[in-house]
Order: structure tokens, then C-alpha cells, then sequence
């Protein structure tokens, strides 16, 4: 695959947003609890929609499992398994945080240490070094820190100075102290999707050489780590759904209709997240030899368009001017990080 930065980034900013876009319809659930919902959202976004992207654009996934060694596959799935861990860690953060400031803080962590630790792991990051590549890395990695520490310090100012009852009115579950714990949970666990990715490298490697167009050699190696996450998030879901005694909700149906759109609006929910790794193998195909800089512009961007659809949302509401335009600059900050890791791989 020719090596092309700018629609790599192109095609990585496109999956970022419909990626920052994803819990928008959790808005129009009514009457479902957290886990009810978010165990409908995964069974598309983990199951349904790649296996459908598995049989239009890598027809031949199985096969290809069949010439991967076994401790590949393993390994893919066992960082899809982990990665579930922080995925869940990840929808409690936006249960108690809100869309723009559990973004911020989630998807921080994720992006310094998911760019990182692959290369770290296995020597590039050492070649990298050797040039100006590698000090771009680091900068730009430093980079999206400060701007993503700047946002999480935007949202800590909103929070200590807008009353409860306003903050709850965006964000029916606010509470900022859960709300970090999940976040750093997220930082600590989510990251091994990105590790899962660059261990998967000789399924796209044979994906390739049975005729899969290089476009989408990403979809196998989706399909098998992402069934390690639906394994993680059915025992969390059903756990918390006995507790809670919401078992119920997948077939309660007081109101015409209200059903039917729940499972509607939680599957779109599972099109939008999934939708951003079609984009990202697309654009990640795209990057060189370096592809492990693709998973900070999409964490990067990811965070930016989902700041965005919180001003929409109100969440900012009531917040000062000039906690506004910190958060604007912290997001000017990530974009520019986003950039600067972008190029890096092609330095």
C-alpha cells in the first residue's frame, strides 16, 4: 500500500468523529438502564456490524484464521478481552462525566500510552529515535497531554463552580469523583486495543497476500479481538443487570413503540463507534511503516469532535468565559498534537 500521510489523516479525522459522535443517540433511549442499553450498543458495535463489514469487504475471514498461528489469534483476543475492560471503564465515564470531559480524560491516557507501548514492545520506537521521527513522537505525544490535562483542568473548574442541579440537567448521573476513577481505568486497560492492532499485524499481513484489499485487511483482526470484548462486557452487563434487576428492560414495553426505538437508537449507537475502524484501517493502511501513530490522531481528533458535541449538548452550560476558552485552546492543542504524531511516521 503507497504510503500517503495526508489522506491517511483525512480518512483517521473522519473515523475520529463519527467515533466522538457514537453516544449521541443514548440520548433518545428512554426508560433503559446503563447496562441495558450499553449491552444492546455492543452487540453491534462488537459483533453484528464487524462481522457484516467481515462478509462484504474480507469475504475470506475464515480461512485466514486458519493460516494465523494460534498464539497470534490468542493474543488478539485476549487484548480485545482486557480492552473490554477499559471499554466498559469508558461508558461509566461518560455516565458520570458527560460526553466532552469523559472523552477528554478516557481518551487521554489512551493516546499516550496506546501510541507508545506498541513500538516500545517490539523496536521501531528505538529506530524512531535514532531520527527526527522519534523526537516528534515524544513531542507531539507530550503535546496531547498538556492540551488534554488543560481540558480535564477546564472541566474541573465547570464542576466546581456550577451548582449540581444545573450539571444534571446535561448529565443526569454527574459525579466527578466516579467519573475519574472510570477514566483512569480507561487509561490503564483501554489501551490494548492499540496493542491488539500491532500484534495483529500477520493477519493483515496474510489478509493481503488471499486478495483482501489492503483497505480493509483491518476487518478480520476486528471481528476476533472485539469478540474478546464482547466476552469481557456480556458478564459486567448481565452481572450488573442482575443486580439491578433490569433483565427486564430487553422486553418490557409500557409505551407504543419505545422498544423498538431503544434497540434502534443503541444499535446506531454500535454502527457509529464500529464505523470509525473502517475509517481507521482505511487511513491506517495509509501511514507507512509507522502505523502505530495512527491511534493518537484518532484518540486526539476523537476527543476534539466529542468536546464539540458536548457544547452542543450544554454541558458547558452555565460555565465561565474564560473556562470556555480554555477549553477551546486545549483543543487546539490536541489538534495540533494530532498533526505533529501524524507526521511523525514519515519523518
Amino acid at each position: 500500500m503507497e504510503t500517503n500521510v495526508f489522506s491517511g489523516l483525512l480518512l483517521i479525522a473522519t473515523g475520529a468523529f463519527t467515533a466522538g459522535s457514537f453516544a449521541i443517540p443514548f440520548g433518545k433511549v428512554k426508560g433503559w438502564k446503563w447496562e441495558t442499553y450499553w449491552l444492546i450498543y455492543c452487540v453491534g458495535a462488537y459483533i453484528l456490524f464487524p462481522l457484516i463489514a467481515c462478509l462484504v469487504f474480507a469475504p475470506s475471514f475464515a480461512g485466514i484464521y486458519q493460516e494465523v498461528p494460534g498464539n497470534v489469534l490468542l493474543n488478539v483476543f485476549l487484548m480485545g478481552a482486557v480492552y473490554g475492560v477499559g471499554n466498559l471503564s469508558f461508558g461509566l465515564s461518560l455516565r458520570y462525566l458527560g460526553i466532552s470531559l469523559g472523552y477528554a480524560m478516557s481518551l487521554g491516557l489512551m493516546l499516550a500510552i496506546g501510541t507508545l507501548i506498541p513500538p516500545l514492545l517490539d523496536g521501531r520506537l528505538k529506530i524512531m529515535l535514532t531520527g527526527s521521527g522519534g523526537s516528534l513522537l515524544i513531542a507531539g505525544v507530550l503535546i496531547a497531554c498538556a492540551g488534554i490535562a488543560l481540558s480535564g483542568w477546564a472541566g474541573y473548574l465547570k464542576d466546581t463552580r456550577i451548582a449540581d442541579a444545573e450539571k444534571k440537567k446535561s448529565i443526569t448521573e454527574f459525579n466527578f469523583f466516579k467519573g475519574v476513577m472510570a477514566a483512569l481505568l480507561v487509561g490503564i486497560t483501554g489501551s490494548a486495543m492499540s496493542l491488539g492492532f500491532e500484534q495483529a499485524i500477520p493477519i493483515n499481513t496474510i489478509g493481503e497476500i488471499s486478495g483482501i484489499d489492503p483497505l480493509f485487511t483491518l476487518m478480520p483482526v476486528m471481528l476476533l479481538l472485539l469478540a474478546g470484548t464482547m466476552v469481557t462486557t456480556i458478564v459486567y452487563c448481565i452481572f450488573l443487570g442482575i443486580k439491578s434487576h433490569s433483565l427486564g428492560d430487553y422486553i418490557r414495553n409500557e409505551r407504543p413503540g419505545v422498544l423498538f426505538y431503544n434497540y434502534l437508537f443503541s444499535l446506531l449507537a454500535g454502527l457509529l463507534w464500529f464505523s470509525q475502524f473502517i475509517l481507521f484501517g482505511m487511513g491506517k493502511s495509509k501511514m507507512g511503516p509507522y502505523t502505530f501513530t495512527s491511534w493518537g490522531i484518532l484518540m486526539g481528533l476523537t476527543i476534539v469532535f466529542a468536546t464539540l458535541w458536548g457544547l452542543y449538548r450544554r454541558e458547558w452550560k452555565g460555565a465561565a468565559p474564560g473556562i470556555i476558552v480554555l477549553m477551546i485552546i486545549s483543543l487546539v492543542i490536541i489538534i495540533v498534537s494530532s498533526y505533529i504524531i501524524g507526521i511523525s511516521g514519515s519523518v
